[in-house]
Order: structure tokens, then sequence, then C-alpha cells
């Protein structure tokens, strides 16, 4: 069996349990592919915290959920030093950023000293507490949920924050056959529970397979002509007034460099994905949203207009040519 065909294994055990959710899982794995950080947005209930579960659960990795909230402090996520008197020396103890799949649930929901401890984790894969730096695991991945319903007494992520995750995924209610088949799932779950008669048939993904699956993306093959679409996509964002002055008026602020290298990595995930060894415009179309509507600035004009960052996104690629 391929590294591929693990990989599909998995994203077929995941939709047996996550049911609705097809790009959730989708994202998911290309994040794991792609070595970035997911932030999904959704309404509750929608399985946001499920499916990142529900991965741990199918690869041999260590899973953690920190749950922000507004009393939360940095040193619950970072760890903290701690003074033992038999040794009379300070010993420093890991938190749970150290895991390998972290979920932090309602990550708008904690300030922003407690955001900022997740940057330096997220961008080097390191902690520093005091003078000692740790190094955080080979295999590291953040996924961070909000709702977009209640917005009171939560604190906006900066644009600082934002920037570090390679996707920010937007989530919407299931579809009416979906909800019957969620029903049908519920319904066994409970059976089982009930009567604890769990079937333990998940493979465990091995970490190795994981990170050989990586390198193959890697190779995966990307031309001149595509890279050079990547690039004419970002410009537009930082040069509109180049298109027209309408679009112009509407872009506060360009796309950062992360932004290329996130479409360029996720492109090549979703093309190994699909069984290629090569990547089409098709595929940076694909993800174009996901990694580009949390790096593009949208001006009040254009919100007052009633567009969106997705509005801004599809105007992008309305307005430059696809090879």
């Amino acid at each position: 069996m391929s590294q591929r065909d693990k990989i599909l294994a998995l994203q077929e055990q995941l939709s047996t349990v996550i049911v609705g959710q097809e790009k959730l899982i989708n994202r998911l794995l290309v994040a794991l592919l792609s070595d970035g950080h997911l932030l999904v947005e959704g309404a509750p209930g929608l399985a946001k915290t499920k499916a990142i579960k529900s991965l741990a659960e199918r690869v041999a990795a260590q899973f953690h959920r920190i749950q922000f909230t507004p009393d939360l402090l940095p040193a619950d996520i970072t760890g903290t030093e701690i003074f033992r008197p038999q040794e009379g020396s300070f010993t420093f103890q890991p938190g749970p950023i150290f895991h390998n799949l972290v979920l932090a649930d309602e990550i708008n929901r904690a300030p922003a000293k407690v955001q900022s401890a997740l940057l330096e984790a997220m961008g080097e894969r390191q902690i520093s507490v005091g003078p000692t730096t740790h190094n955080l695991p080979e295999l590291f991945m953040v996924m961070a949920t909000q709702n977009p319903i209640e917005q009171e007494g939560t604190y906006p992520l900066p644009e600082a924050q934002l920037d570090r995750f390679l996707m920010h995924v937007t989530i919407d209610y299931p579809d009416a056959e979906s909800e019957h088949r969620i029903l049908n799932l519920a319904r066994q779950e409970a059976k089982d529970d009930a009567t604890k008669s769990h079937h333990q048939d998940n493979i465990q993904l091995p970490q190795e397979v994981l990170f050989s699956a990586r390198k193959e993306v890697l190779d995966v093959h990307m031309a001149k002509e595509v890279e050079e679409y990547i690039v004419q996509l970002v410009m537009a964002s930082r040069k509109p007034q180049a298109y027209d002055e309408d679009f112009a008026s509407w872009i506060e602020y360009g796309i950062s460099p992360r932004g290329s290298i996130a479409l360029d990595r996720c492109a090549k995930s979703l093309a190994w994905l699909d069984g290629r060894d090569f990547v089409t415009p098709t595929d940076v179309q694909s993800v174009a949203h996901d990694t580009l509507r949390h790096r593009i600035g949208i001006t009040y004009d254009a919100e007052a207009r009633g567009m969106d960052k997705d509005a801004l996104v599809d105007a992008l690629l309305n307005r430059v040519t696809t090879p």
C-alpha cells in the first residue's frame, strides 16, 4: 500500500464519523500534509472539535484540547518552571502545547497575551520560558476554532496571528441528506455507549508514513506558468490599482509572502491527494479562498457595499488571467 493509499484510507475513516463536512476533512489532511496550522470558523455543533479528535485517534500522535477562556494564562499553554525543594532547583513542566495535535477551542475567547503565547509555537516550533528555549515535536499542528455568531466577550485575532495559520476554513450547515445520516450515526453511537460495544477498527497511521507523504508532496511538480499565476495573484492584491480603481478601493492591505507559500504548499497537497504529480491552476483556485481570506484586508467602503473577504478573493481570481 502506497503512502497516498494510507492517507486516503484515513480520509475514508474520518468520513464515516464526520458526516456532511467533507471540505473540513479535506482541509485537515491538506494542512497535515503541508505541515501547517488550521483555523476553522463555523456555528456551534458542526463537528469542528470532533473532527480534530477523530483525526488524533487515527494517527499515532499525542492529542490535547485547550479550552480558551478569558481567565487563561500564557503559562497554562506553554508550561512553567516548578521549584522542587528536594533538589533545590527549578524544573520545566511542559504545557499542553507540547502535544502533536493541539485543539485550541474558541481561540478568540482568550485575551491577546494568551493568544500571543501561540505565536512563537506556531511560527518557530519552539517555546521560550525564561532563558531556555524548548523545541516542540516534529509533528505539530494547531487547529483553532472560533464561533462567528457569539462575538460578545471575544477578542478578535490580530493580523499577525491570523497570518500564522496556513488556512482559514469556514464551514456551514450540512444538507438534509447528511442530517439524516448524522441522526443515524448519533443513534448508533448512543447504542454503542449503552452496551459498551465500541468497535476498535481504527487504523493508526504511523508518523513516519505522514513524514514520507510530506516528502512526496514537496516533489509534486509545479510548472513555471502555475508558479507565475500564484505570484500574480499575490501581486494583484498588493498593487490593485494596476487593474482598476474600484478594485483598488476595496483592498486595505495585500497578501503577505506567507500567502504565496500557503498557495504553493496547499495546491501541491491537493494535487497529491487527487493522485497527480503536477499542480494545475484549478488546484490553486480551489485553495485560494481558504489560504487568502485571512491575509487580505478589506476596506470599509467595500464592506459598505456588502462585500466580504470571499467576494474580494473572487474579484482577485476574476482579474488575474488563468494560464
